[in-house]
């Protein structure tokens, strides 16, 4: 018997991850060099992996509060006010999530009814249109465009707003463009986002990872704190990962909704990830700016790179991910990937992964050792040399 057919469309009608397919084929492979996954290469600093050692020593392994623990609320709240002199009611306007992706997937579900439209410029990160389809929405993917930087604009975005459009999701800096945008830009937006009523769901899970000029969050703008959920978390910045931990922001109403959800499918964050999360908004800056100064130093390597194959690539500005433009080899952006993982040992993940506007495009992560990323890149040109199609 078949049981495939007892499943629920809605699940069947969503493909799977098109980044996971790549790195398990080079899981079962020797000598690959991965430029797929977004996974840093730098361990978590020892002073965070420390504290959550001494709370565990301590005894601190139960459940906590299902917004997230007291101190990492407050912490979360003091880094807002800090560095986007924003204000964040601890007990009512900050969740602490399992990851920035449940925070993805509690913001769409808290704000979605069945048959919503949601606005998702692309190439955009693999989750955000599916959670939209798993909540009964339909995602309305815009194509930001590499004249323009892969940057949005009302522009762009206008001509697909409808009656039943209810939210904007972005993320910037972008996964897997590298791309920003200015505080220019985001007020653009936000006049957009006021005009059509919109909800605004920003994934800024990148924010401390911008290599030119200074992350603009969108909450911070004029009159957009209360229409924005703003996400993040600590996997990027701090090489955490595998402890995951992020959070949600937003007025009452929303994070109320969204912590009634993480009530009944999460509980809670993981203690000791927590624990970890308070010491790096404490303690783990320098640390960080130590991580973000190495991929610099990679993403300015990788991005010469390609451009002496003489592939057309747009310098990234944010993020760890460089996503030139492969048309030029005859393959397909999937052929491109699979022909060269299979030839050159070389893992990266082709653009029609994060959408149909990623077309002759390959997604490359720089989230790896100087010495891997030049012998990719050596691999790669040798492949461009020897194996066009």
């Amino acid at each position: 018997m078949s049981w495939s057919d007892r499943l629920s469309d809605t699940v069947n009608s969503i493909a799977p991850s098109g980044i996971r397919k790549f790195f398990d084929i080079a899981a079962k492979m020797e000598d690959v060099i991965s430029l797929g996954v977004g996974e840093p290469d730098f361990v978590t600093p020892w002073t965070i992996r420390e504290s959550c050692v001494y709370g565990l020593e301590r005894g601190y392994t139960s459940y906590t509060a299902n917004r997230g623990t007291p101190e990492l609320r407050d912490e979360i709240s003091k880094f807002y006010k800090r560095r986007h002199n924003l204000n964040y009611d601890v007990d009512k306007e900050i969740l602490v999530t399992v990851g920035a992706s449940e925070a993805v997937d509690l913001a769409v579900r808290a704000i979605i009814n069945p048959g919503d439209e949601v606005l998702i410029p692309e190439p955009c990160y693999v989750s955000y249109q599916a959670c939209v389809i798993l909540a009964g929405g339909v995602p309305v993917p815009v194509a930001a465009k590499i004249e323009n930087e892969f940057r949005i604009t009302p522009e762009e975005l206008e001509p697909f707003v409808t009656p039943k459009t209810k939210a904007l999701l972005i993320g910037y800096p972008n996964n897997p463009t590298g791309a920003i945008m200015t505080r220019e830009d985001l007020l653009k937006i936000a006049d957009f986002a006021e005009k059509h009523d919109l909800i605004v769901i920003s994934d800024e899970i990148y924010s401390e990872l911008t290599y030119e000029g200074t992350h603009e969050c969108f909450a911070a703008l004029p009159k957009m704190k209360d229409r924005t959920i703003l996400l993040n978390g600590f996997s990027k910045a701090y090489a955490m990962t595998g402890w995951r931990v992020g959070y949600a922001l937003g007025n009452p109403e929303f994070i109320g909704a969204m912590t009634k959800i993480h009530q009944y499918t999460m509980l809670c964050a993981p203690i000791t990830a927590q624990i970890g999360a308070v010491e790096a908004l404490r303690h783990g800056e320098k640390y960080m700016k130590k991580m973000v100064a190495e991929y610099d130093r990679r993403r300015k390597l990788i991005y010469d790179g390609f451009k002496k194959m003489g592939l057309k690539c747009f310098e990234p500005k944010g993020a760890f991910y460089i996503f030139p433009d492969i048309s030029s080899s005859g393959y397909t952006a999937e052929e491109f990937a699979e022909e060269l993982i299979m030839k050159e040992h070389v893992a990266l993940v082709p653009g029609t992964a994060f959408g149909k506007s990623g077309k002759g495009h390959v997604r490359c992560s720089y989230a790896t050792a100087i010495d891997k990323i030049s012998e990719a890149l050596a691999r790669i040109e040798n492949f461009l040399k020897n194996h066009k199609k």
